[in-house]
């Protein structure tokens, strides 16, 4: 089983049915019952409903766990059907094929709790925590560290795998531990150290583990009225800097320091150009945007067209930072 990471009300069901249709026998009807869990598996459930692009074809089994044993036994299940597994938090760095996904898709936008510890400054979230929610909340208590984050569309989870971060920031700086979940149900807690944080990366990227909860250090003690006040500011520069009137994936490709991707881009002209339904964002270029009806391959095409331009001109080769999920097709 190989996990990709990148999130229904469920029903309670008797241990035996395992496996269960409606009168349709087909693919689309199939419904998979977890035993001893509050969780179901459907199949051909379709992904664009759960990506910030608003495009992908379907996941071939798809299920949206609340909580860890639910979590262990989807893990359990694709393991005993040889499955591979992808997880998707808010879907807000990903580019899903329009010919959908193979194997299992674990969305963990569901896993939700958090503590906060007044006496250390700590706070321990899930992984399907908001990002943005989670920083409006920490700002109220008055607690500094976590104003940065307000901008960043996805998941506690989702961060933690690819250190977002932004204005200078990102998760490594505030992070004391997260929780991993390996394919056979073991638990572990790991450091920062141990997570080989980069640019936008971690050792998490490409593994088999999946992030349940992390918990970060902040630092209390501040007026709640001043760090609302800054997260705001930070909120605001991203709305004036940033497109947010179409569906994107947030920043497409990773700064190839001492560059910024956005200079590279607009200075190649590409403001604006467009293949199909995607184009990039007038606004900030190392945005590429939905205008309306894109397919995953039309965003596909103008990565590669971005690309290719950028390293004739500059000979440097753009880096995605947005992740691509399932087979796609260059022009």
């Amino acid at each position: 089983m190989k996990i990709s990471q990148a999130v229904g009300n469920a029903c309670t069901v008797p241990a035996s049915n395992v496996e269960t249709h409606n009168n349709n026998p087909s693919r689309e009807s199939k419904i998979i019952y977890l035993p001893g869990t509050n969780c179901e598996i459907k199949s051909q459930a379709l992904l664009s409903a759960f990506t910030s692009y608003r495009v992908g074809g379907a996941a071939e089994l798809y299920v949206a766990p609340r909580n860890i044993e639910a979590l262990q036994a989807s893990l359990k299940y694709a393991q005993e059907h040889n499955l591979r597994v992808t997880t998707l938090g808010a879907g807000s760095n990903l580019l899903v094929s329009d010919r959908g996904i193979s194997g299992l898709v674990i969305a963990t936008r569901h896993l939700r709790y958090n503590h906060f510890d007044h006496q250390t400054g700590q706070v321990t979230v899930a992984a399907g925590e908001s990002i943005p929610s989670l920083a409006w909340e920490i700002a109220k208590l008055g607690w500094q560290g976590f104003e940065w984050a307000v901008g960043i569309p996805g998941t506690v989870g989702g961060a933690v795998v690819m250190n977002a971060g932004a204005h200078n920031s990102c998760i490594a700086d505030i992070l004391v531990s997260a929780q991993v979940l390996s394919p056979d149900g073991t638990i572990e807690t790991l450091t920062p150290e141990e997570l080989g944080y980069g640019y936008r990366t971690s050792l998490l990227q490409g593994s088999n583990r999946v992030v349940t909860q992390a918990t970060f250090q902040l630092q209390p003690g501040f007026d709640p009225a001043y760090v609302t006040a800054t997260t705001r500011e930070h909120k605001q520069m991203r709305l004036t800097t940033q497109p947010y009137n179409f569906p994107s994936c947030g920043s497409v490709f990773r700064n190839p320091k001492p560059y910024s991707a956005g200079w590279l881009i607009e200075q190649s002209g590409l403001k604006g150009y467009q293949i199909g339904g995607a184009q990039v964002a007038h606004l900030h270029a190392n945005f590429i945007v939905n205008r309306g009806g894109a397919k995953a391959n039309d965003i596909f095409c103008l990565i590669r067209h971005i690309q290719q331009e950028v390293q004739e001109r500059w000979s440097i080769l753009l880096e995605p930072e947005v992740k691509m999920l399932g087979e796609f097709q260059a022009a």
